[in-house]
């Protein structure tokens, strides 16, 4: 998708290349669970802006000749394209249409033995175990089964919801239900494996938009069945329900759908909370990316509380409280950052290259010196001058200052990327 809730952060980037937790990026968090997973046979549809993603997954998701992960593995990008068949002249219509459109792939020679095929979202912030999901669809000998989440009535709202039977069997969807709607999908979420304490705060469940498919029921429903839906959640999954075998499978622990500036905000900022709701490093189950090979963070007389400060960066004499600063960032003398996300920068810059850019009176890499930052993004090689206060003093919910270099969304203000603050700037 074009993640346009997400925007400016997806102005040049798709929504799963977006920097995340200071050294990641959200495509990270499903590839690492795949691998950790031993899921080894991985498709990647693209489509929006998917330069860096490309980028991204060729230099991190390797696998070689496939020799290391038992000859069979693979790590492809499958990017919309154009072809002679009927409509093939158009876009990914979808998420279900992007899979129909490289059905064919699924049953060639290479993906013959495959037997079920597990349907993943780029965006999402969690650590699963996925064979564990695909046992499940196979003991219960599912057409098809979806991750559920439970909720209570605060979240449900802003979810598809399922309704189960007694054995888990999906028997009907609503889409962001309200009021009413909303109490006629509470059900016993016993059934799924909840004490009856948490099933009582919990009487709703979710759709993580994660799917097990057998493999000939997919395709019988892409190219037969529904050839001409788009999507899975609100076409796919309904349409399954009231002729397939489709179940739900409990997922109880943190997730967190990435899909607006808030949320990806505060899932950022809550990272380094103590203890952290999710963390990337578990020796079981690690989170990969990029290696990058950068020195270790260099910090010089600074009081840091409550923040991840990634590698190759280099901080002085400065204030970081409740903040991500991310890779190769340059935090000058004198400066506040405070429950704020720095993304970083993508090469550093000499001391001659900061010297000449400052005698030219230009402004460098990085946060200058005395600069206050605070409920803010900074994209990643953004360049913000000395003695700027960039803090939304005016309270503004939402702004487009593209010109300035600055956008505003649910009052979180964002530095796009590679945009230039000049020196005593008052945002």
């Amino acid at each position: 998708g074009a993640g346009t809730r997400l925007y400016p952060l997806t102005k040049q980037r798709a929504k799963p290349a977006v920097p995340i937790g200071g050294a990641y990026r959200l495509i990270d968090v499903p590839m690492s669970n795949c691998i950790n997973s031993g899921l080894n046979k991985i498709y990647i549809l693209t489509q929006f802006n998917s330069t860096s993603l490309n980028r991204h997954l060729s230099r991190t998701y390797n696998f070689g000749n496939g020799v290391a992960t038992g000859g069979e593995g693979f790590v492809e990008v499958l990017a919309a394209t154009q072809t002679p068949a009927p409509g093939g002249k158009d876009w990914f219509q979808g998420t279900a249409d992007a899979v129909r459109q490289y059905s064919w792939l699924l049953e060639s020679v290479k993906n013959r033995p495959v037997e079920d095929i597990v349907i993943l979202s780029g965006d999402h912030l969690y650590r699963m175990d996925y064979m564990a999901f695909v046992a499940k669809h196979r003991e219960l000998g599912a057409d098809v089964t979806v991750g559920a989440l439970p909720c209570d009535r605060e979240r449900a709202s802003a979810f598809g919801l399922m309704k189960i039977d007694g054995s888990g069997k999906v028997v009907d969807f609503a889409e962001k239900p309200q009021g009413e709607a909303l109490e006629a999908m509470a059900v016993d979420t016993q059934v799924l494996g909840l004490g009856p304490a948490e099933a009582a705060r919990s009487p709703f469940i979710a759709s993580m938009g994660i799917y097990v498919f057998k493999k000939d029921v997919l395709l019988r429903l892409l190219n037969e069945e529904l050839a001409q839906a788009n999507d899975f959640g609100s076409e796919i999954i309904p349409f399954a329900a009231d002729k397939y075998k489709v179940q739900a499978y409990l997922f109880n622990d943190y997730w967190e759908d990435i899909g607006t500036i808030k949320s990806f905000f505060d899932a950022n900022l809550a990272l380094a909370h103590q203890p952290p709701p999710f963390e990337f490093y578990d020796p079981s189950a690690p989170i990969y990316t990029s290696p990058r090979n950068l020195p270790p963070a260099q910090v010089v007389d600074c009081k840091v509380a409550d923040a991840l400060v990634s590698h190759g960066c280099y901080i002085e004499d400065c204030v970081v409280e409740n903040a991500i600063i991310g890779l190769r960032s340059r935090v000058g003398k004198g400066c506040t950052i405070k429950d704020a996300m720095i993304m970083g920068a993508d090469y550093y810059e000499t001391d001659a290259d900061r010297e000449a850019l400052l005698a030219a009176g230009k402004i460098p890499l990085g946060i200058g010196e005395g600069s206050v930052i605070q409920n803010t993004i900074c994209d990643k090689n953004a360049r913000i001058g000395k003695g700027c206060v960039i803090v939304n003093k005016g309270g503004i919910e939402e702004a487009n200052r593209e010109e300035e270099g600055i956008y505003i969304r649910s009052g979180i203000v964002t530095v796009l990327a590679n945009a230039t603050i000049p020196d005593g700037t008052t945002i």
